[in-house]
């Protein structure tokens, strides 16, 4: 992982340590977990447990009592490769319950763990890393989904942004794996493909949890063409000779895995069958883009194929950077898509966990927005009525612009995410 990055999350972790018995650090392989566990463990003079190691790994299960005594706090890495240490865990908090005691980190989602799961319930807290966001990339300290919830008027400065398309394409290709951030474009490729081949092998092979292997990979491309698209278990099953029950396991392996991020229905949405199916987002932009083979040079082709997968990457893209920052407030909201019954939807909703505050968010890859494209928030308001804070249309064009009279509709450049003061000023002398 390059050195030169600092992880918002790290400040995070330190607080939670403070407040709860077990932290646990969950998401992708190799996003930065043992990194920051090694981090964390250098700083209190303890060693990290790693389970990937085979050795380490028979031990634990030999004496799972063994790896989780002392005084703390103990780090373990990899820990769902030995779930019995969960129970371990368990009874020594029944001795000693104090914050701090333990630091684990795993590749697979807590609760695609259900016989263990339940061991920690009220003692447990979970943080996920995601991959790299823009602004640690280029370090700079973002804080825009924050200003939404609290000022969403402000957001909107007179100042041009200057990038250009070819840079968002650049973006989205190169994603924010750590490890697929150096390099020439061609060993990006090589490592994406190898991550790809370590992910399906070891978190879903390795475990026999899978029937027919050979069907992984090509179901894994099938649901990046969905990316940012509502669903169809059924039809990607059916693309790769799967029936739906299976296609719909596999595909929760993904979930459970990190390749794969299922974005809910939110509210309403829930209610009405028809539009209750969740909306597909590949964790990382980049590895979708090396999933459907689409490197710079014909992601950026202005046809239509190319300006129709460039549009779903791209929400796929701008999607992820809203929630990893979402993920660094204080009250974690609750995420989701909306869509009624005539076909009006918002491709993003966040809800404030603490007072229900709803920021709705439209993603579009064009220089231009049209009137058409606030239907959805508009929707979005009048459902919300006054827990509505904000709704915003991040696009590739210059410039940010109120869409409405109250100031919570708004138009805002991608990369105001990330660069919220680089922009250049407007130049009012022409006019």
């Amino acid at each position: 992982m390059p050195k030169w990055i600092t992880r918002r999350v790290e400040r995070i972790v330190h607080q939670r340590m403070r407040e709860t018995p077990v932290l646990l650090l969950q998401g992708p392989r190799t996003v930065g977990k043992s990194t920051l566990l090694r981090t964390l463990a250098e700083r209190h003079r303890a060693h990290v447990v790693d389970l990937d190691d085979p050795a380490v790994r028979d031990a634990a299960v030999d004496d799972p009592a063994l790896f989780v005594s002392g005084p703390g706090p103990v780090f373990i890495d990899e820990y769902q490769h030995v779930p019995e240490l969960l129970d371990a865990i368990k009874s020594e908090l029944n001795r000693d319950g104090s914050p701090g005691r333990f630091v684990i980190a795993g590749s697979t989602r807590f609760a695609a763990l259900p016989l263990v799961s339940q061991s920690l319930t009220g003692r447990l807290h979970r943080i996920e890393l995601h991959p790299f966001s823009q602004g640690e990339i280029d370090a700079k300290h973002e804080s825009l989904i924050e200003t939404l919830f609290e000022d969403p008027a402000s957001a909107v400065c007179p100042a041009a942004s200057t990038t250009t398309r070819d840079d968002y394409v650049r973006r989205v290709v190169r994603g924010g794996l750590p490890m697929a951030l150096a390099g020439s474009d061609a060993a990006r490729d090589r490592w994406f493909d190898d991550y790809i081949a370590l992910c399906l092998e070891r978190d879903l092979l390795e475990p026999g949890r899978v029937r027919q292997p050979g069907a992984l990979a090509p179901l894994l491309r099938r649901v990046a063409t969905q990316t940012a698209q509502v669903l169809n278990m059924s039809r990607a099953g059916d693309a790769v000779g799967l029936p739906a029950t299976t296609a719909a396991d596999y595909i929760r392996l993904f979930e459970a895995s990190f390749l794969v991020r299922l974005l809910p229905a939110w509210g309403r949405t829930a209610r009405v069958a028809s539009t209750a199916r969740p909306k597909a987002h590949m964790v990382d932009s980049g590895v979708a883009a090396r999933l459907l083979r689409l490197p710079p040079a014909r992601l950026g082709r202005l046809e239509p194929a190319a300006l129709q997968q460039f549009g779903h990457l791209f929400e796929t893209f701008v999607v992820g950077e809203v929630l990893k920052q979402a993920s660094w407030l204080e009250h974690q909201p609750n995420v989701g898509h909306w869509r009624n019954r005539d076909g009006t939807e918002v491709d993003l909703v966040l809800e404030n966990g603490h007072d229900g505050a709803i920021i709705g968010v439209e993603v579009k890859a064009g220089t231009r927005l049209r009137p058409a494209d606030r239907r959805g928030l508009e929707g979005l308001r009048r459902l919300a009525g006054d827990r509505f804070m904000a709704g915003v249309i991040f696009h590739t064009g210059p410039h940010c612009s109120r869409l409405d009279d109250t100031g919570r509709l708004i138009g805002l450049p991608a990369d105001r995410l990330w660069t919220p003061d680089a922009f250049e000023p407007i130049d009012q002398s022409h006019r």
